[in-house]
């Protein structure tokens, strides 16, 4: 008896070590520890709408990420490590975002994440990124003070405020626009474009009617037919492209002799592909000019073409510099969450596809903004 119970004994004492080192090893970084091909693996998550409405804006980061982690990898630039790629669906829906965001950190262990896309899916994981210490980039993600007391969360795409300026002064003095109405979606996104833009516009000129929609709406004809008797000489529209689409052509078919204007949210195939010659002449100000000469947006162009058989946007084109400015922040402070937390703080003058980047202390991005237009049933750069 008295042996069996020394051997139980023996057997718990091992047994309750297993399990406070276990505990242990729980507690411990967040980074992953797994292998590929014998070099330590970086997990990378990304947060984004790859089904729904707003599909190609997340099937596009997506896609710019997945060039950025293919050449690195391919280059062998980041020496014993290598990128994983784990991609979360959001559908556009906050909560979704909201969930996808706290998978990432509990169960995939990310190291660093790269998204949201859209705005409100980005201020869904604010919090929880925060709490979990995981530094996160956003490429599109543009709602004025959406990084501002979050050490933890960046972006590298410009706010709506700045957007939204800037297009107010160049279509006041620049194309001699005097009378605004604005037309907006009910959203983050929609409502801080309206509010930087009205203001200015207000400032420079004057602003005779503004009108909301909802995401997903099909007609605006009421909210045109009440802007048309206010007589502008320009409509801004401050959505995304499906409804921007729709909108041009509608405006179209009452007789509207108005300047279409738009912020990055237009800046997609899929608006000419619906507003047809309805969205001829329309400017909107963006991240990147596929068209540039420069060989580093060359060599982008050329790499995502042969990947994906089609153009690369601004979206894709944001996403491949956030990515790189993760790249650079593993190599210049380390492969932990903390390490790409501090390398992408400290970014300065990063030479970008999308132009010179920097970020501020409170996780913004300094650059300069690009207007473009719809010329000939292609975007053409105008500023």
């Amino acid at each position: 008896m008295i042996a069996r119970k020394k051997k139980t004994t023996i057997f718990t004492a091992v047994f309750l070590c297993l399990v406070l080192l276990l505990g242990v090893a729980g507690c411990g970084p967040k980074e992953s520890a797994d292998t590929e091909d014998g070099k330590t693996v970086i997990k990378i998550g990304t947060v984004g709408p790859l089904s729904g409405t707003a599909a190609a804006y997340g099937t596009n980061v997506l896609r710019g990420i997945e060039v950025a982690v293919d050449e690195a990898n391919a280059s062998g630039e980041l020496g014993d490590y290598v990128l994983k790629i784990v991609s979360e669906d959001t559908e556009g829906d906050w909560s979704k975002a909201a969930n996808a965001f706290q998978k990432l950190v509990d169960i995939d262990k990310v190291n660093v994440i790269i998204g949201a896309v859209l705005s409100s899916e980005t201020a869904a994981g604010g919090d929880i990124i925060k709490d979990a210490k995981v530094p996160t980039i956003s490429p599109s993600s543009t709602a004025v003070d959406l990084t501002k007391g979050n050490p933890y969360l960046f972006r590298n795409c410009l706010s709506d405020e700045v957007q939204a300026i800037q297009l107010a002064e160049y279509a006041v003095k620049e194309l001699g626009l005097s009378k605004f109405a604005i037309l907006y979606t009910n959203n983050d996104y929609g409502k801080s474009l309206k509010d930087a833009f009205e203001a200015k516009a207000n400032e420079l000129a004057e602003v005779v009617a503004v009108e909301v929609f909802m995401d997903g709406d099909e007609n605006f004809k009421s909210q045109l037919t009440s802007i048309k008797e206010k007589n502008p000489d320009s409509l801004y529209i401050a959505g995304y492209y499906t409804e921007a689409g729709k909108i041009a052509q509608q405006a179209k078919e009452l007789g509207m002799n108005v300047q279409l204007l738009g912020a990055d949210g237009l800046c997609n195939v899929v608006l000419l592909q619906i507003g047809g010659e309805a969205v001829e002449g329309a400017y909107a100000t963006s991240g990147f000019y596929p068209d540039d000469p420069t060989p580093a947006v060359q060599n982008f162009v050329n790499a995502y073409k042969e990947k994906y058989n089609e153009d690369p946007d601004m979206f894709a084109a944001q996403a491949y510099d956030a990515t790189r400015i993760v790249i650079e922040a593993i190599k210049s402070k380390g492969p932990s969450s903390e390490e790409i937390r501090e390398g992408i703080a400290a970014t300065k003058d990063f030479p970008g596809i999308t132009g010179k980047t920097s970020i501020d202390e409170e996780g913004d991005t300094i650059k300069d903004v690009i207007i473009l237009k719809v010329e000939n049933g292609k975007f053409i750069r105008a500023r």
